[in-house]
């Protein structure tokens, strides 16, 4: 296993790089921002612009690794964020801030694309699940660094961005030296929303509160943090803890999630989660019990994602679970859209206080909205319940991430994945061929 895991080595250090840098950029924006007495609204906006690129990347990255190769494409989207990055310090336009934000998520979306079908093409079927789930690893360990670098460094300033900086370009070696062949162009699979809305809804909704909540979580704890009196590197701890913890849940998570109902699980976390947001919100344990609450909070709602993820793979078919997460991720994509600009148009209505309390009412909606009796098994697969896998949940993958995920058939995905790009090349190459032809003919001699 050792072996297998220094043969993913390059992948891994370059998806450590990116979320360490992701990471430390979003909460600097926010303190930054509040320390500046912006608007909670402007960012709020600045964090949904951010997961708006997500999306919108996943069709501009297929686009873009059709057309130059992995390669190029991670080098190209690399350069863009590092250029995003540094363009912050030249500006305190939050408009400039707010394309930037858009463009940064739209080449991430890009990188992770290229990282996710690269690590599917070099798994073996047998190494799929370590594959999955040290990837899934690694992304939470660069947002838990991102958050560490406050502790090292709790003056904001410019070093900050020059720290993100160099994350986004070091990020390119390991890709751009390898010696492995670059793997076979692929393309996000086409959404069958009308299917996936009928059969999953209960997990949908799950995925999509799921998306409100971490959205709200990411663009927001930091400026909560702030008004709460915490220093910056309190903060820094504030936002480790809460995320080491959701990664430490993962596995318990799954295995309660292999014995139990799964739609009783997500009732029953949401139940719990709801008490521990209020507790937080009205603020009425002293000293450390923040730290103890936030804890929980993160064991729960980070286990929302991958606990739904289950669920819907437990109603669908083998050969539909490649579209279905494409569908969930645009789910998830414009749950975490709409959670920075809701969560901090309350925060500005009513207090720092408010951000806690939206996400009870988050989570409130799956206590009604998810439960056992809901679920009629009606599509239930016959090899249900499915082994459950970890994951991040943070939108740190692409429509690609179920190419890696081993409950998935390599064979469906080799067959739904594939893209037109043979017949692309042959079509540029017969073109090719006529201008060389014609250019010849331009310069015979008479």
């Amino acid at each position: 296993m050792s072996q297998a895991l220094m043969a993913f080595s390059s992948l891994y250090f370059a998806t450590l790089l990116m979320l360490l840098g992701s990471g430390l950029l979003g909460t600097y924006l926010g303190l930054y921002l509040a320390a500046k007495e912006v608007s909670e609204i402007w960012i709020g906006v600045l964090m949904t612009g951010y997961y708006v690129g997500l999306v919108m990347g996943a069709s501009t990255g297929h686009r873009m690794i059709a057309r130059v190769g992995h390669i190029r494409a991670f080098v190209a989207s690399a350069g863009v964020v590092t250029a995003s990055v540094l363009g912050h310090a030249l500006t305190d336009n939050v408009s400039v801030w707010l394309a930037l934000r858009v463009l940064t998520g739209m080449a991430m979306m890009c990188q992770y694309m290229v990282l996710e079908s690269w690590l599917n093409e070099r798994a073996e079927s047998h190494q799929r699940g370590m594959v999955f789930a040290s990837y899934m690893v690694v992304t939470f360990l660069g947002l838990v660094l991102g958050q560490v670098v406050f502790t090292v460094m709790p003056t904001l300033q410019i070093e900050h961005l020059l720290f993100v900086a160099m994350c986004f370009s070091l990020c390119l070696v390991p890709v751009a030296v390898t010696k492995q062949i670059h793997p076979a162009p692929l393309h996000p699979a086409p959404l069958k929303v009308k299917l996936f809305v009928e059969r999953i809804p209960q997990a949908l909704t799950t995925i999509a509160v799921a998306g409100l909540m971490l959205g709200a979580f990411y663009g927001m704890a930091p400026v909560f943090g702030k008004t709460a009196g915490l220093t910056t590197s309190q903060i820094g701890v504030f936002m480790a803890v809460t995320i080491c913890a959701g990664l430490m849940a993962q596995w318990p998570a799954g295995w309660l999630s292999d014995r139990v109902d799964r739609s009783h699980l997500i009732q029953l976390n949401a139940i719990v989660l709801t008490g521990v947001s209020v507790l937080i919100a009205l603020d009425l344990l002293p000293g450390m019990a923040l730290m103890v609450l936030t804890s929980l909070f993160g064991l729960l709602v980070f286990t929302l994602y991958p606990l739904a993820v289950a669920l819907a793979n437990d109603h669908v078919e083998p050969d539909d679970r490649v579209p279905l997460s494409a569908m969930l991720l645009v789910t998830f994509g414009l749950g975490a859209s709409v959670g920075p600009l809701a969560s901090s148009a309350m925060m500005k209505l009513w207090g720092a206080d408010m951000l806690y309390i939206f996400m009870a009412c988050c989570s409130l909606v799956l206590v009604f909205r998810v439960r056992a009796d809901a679920v009629t098994g009606e599509h239930l697969v016959e090899e249900a319940p499915l082994h459950f896998m970890p994951a991040a949940g943070n939108l740190a993958s692409s429509p690609l991430a179920a190419a890696i995920d081993p409950r998935v058939d390599e064979q469906a995905v080799a067959d739904q994945m594939q893209d037109d790009v043979i017949e692309e090349v042959e079509s540029l190459s017969e073109a090719e061929v006529a201008a060389a032809d014609a250019d010849q003919d331009d310069h015979r001699p008479g």
